[in-house]
């Protein structure tokens, strides 16, 4: 009886197979490796991207920090910034904000990078141009401030000349008044030999003197004007004050102010010619407000407020032979 087998791979199908699944195992892990390595090369290229743009932005973070600080130094300078230079200022701090949002972003762009560097370069050049300002204006005030110095030492000097032009015009002033009132009281005439008359007047116009105060009508009064060398050629004022009896200022036409301060009323105001370094004589005729009165007259005269002499007239009361 024959026996059924089964039929057995052969050697040969069993190798072909192990050999088949060598082989895909083998595309497996090469498959795998490959993908691995693949990834890996894109991961660096990544890793790279990623640190070139880190490495960009540091660069320009530093590049930044330096306009910063440039920026601060110059708010510390104590320069106030204002017209042009305000306007100016305030474009660097719009600048500047604008530069630090952008590299305050954790995954700011290559172009917003880009952008950043272009600004941070416009803000290196307004800083530059801002600085070249400041410097011109430290300059000019420098100048100034000079200059103010020197207006402030000649003002000192001009003030100090000044008070000494004042003192010395006081001075002056002061010697030059001594000196015209030495002028003036030197000048001063002076009245010498006074004579007074009592004159009857009689109904021809001829006079006769008489010593009765009934029948006296005026007073004739002369004197002499004694030589004086200082005083000038010219018009001279003689103010007469005639006192009565009771000691009451006689015939008052208007009154003067002697060198006392004193207001003085005056009988009579004469006006003469005098002429440098010579005497002369003078003479005038002075009629009381009213009769005369029984008593003795005081007669004074005045010159430059100065009493310059003075003279006595008496009157007796009338007699049947009274003159």
């Amino acid at each position: 009886m024959n026996q059924s087998s089964t039929p057995q791979p052969s050697k040969n199908n069993r190798k072909t197979i192990e050999a088949i699944l060598v082989a895909a195992l083998i595309l497996t892990w090469g498959y795998i490796i490959y993908d691995k390595s693949k990834t890996k090369e894109i991961v660096t290229q990544k890793d790279s991207q990623i640190g070139q743009i880190t490495n960009a932005k540091d660069s320009l973070q530093v590049l930044f920090n330096n306009a910063s600080a440039r920026i601060d130094s110059i708010a510390g300078s104590n320069v106030q910034l204002q017209g042009d230079l305000a306007t100016k200022n305030a474009e660097i701090l719009t600048l500047k904000s604008n530069i630090r949002g952008i590299l305050n972003k954790k995954n700011a762009s290559d172009s917003e990078l880009k952008q950043a560097k272009s600004m941070i370069t416009e803000l290196n050049g307004k800083i530059d141009d801002l600085y070249v300002q400041i410097n011109q204006l430290k300059e000019e005030n420098q100048q100034l401030t000079t200059t103010n110095k020197q207006l402030n030492t000649e003002k000192t000097q001009l003030t100090t000349d000044k008070k000494n032009l004042e003192s010395d015009l006081a001075t002056t002033q002061t010697e030059n008044k001594n000196l015209a009132d030495k002028v003036d009281v030197a000048s001063t005439l002076h009245a010498s030999n006074i004579a007074v008359a009592a004159m009857k007047v009689k109904s021809n116009g001829s006079e006769r003197e008489t010593s009765s105060a009934k029948k006296a009508d005026l007073f004739t009064i002369s004197c002499i004007l004694d030589e004086n060398r200082v005083t000038p050629s010219g018009k001279k004022t003689l103010y007469v004050c005639v006192s009565d009896p009771d000691g009451n200022p006689s015939g008052t036409e208007g009154t003067f102010t002697t060198r006392e301060g004193d207001v003085k009323s005056y009988s009579n105001r004469v006006e003469i010619n005098y002429e440098q370094g010579k005497s002369s004589v003078v003479s005038f005729n002075w009629k009381p407000g009213d009769k005369f009165k029984t008593g003795d007259y005081k007669i004074e005269i005045y010159n430059n407020g100065f009493k310059i002499g003075e003279g006595h007239k008496t009157l007796k009361k009338g007699g049947f032979l009274g003159l």
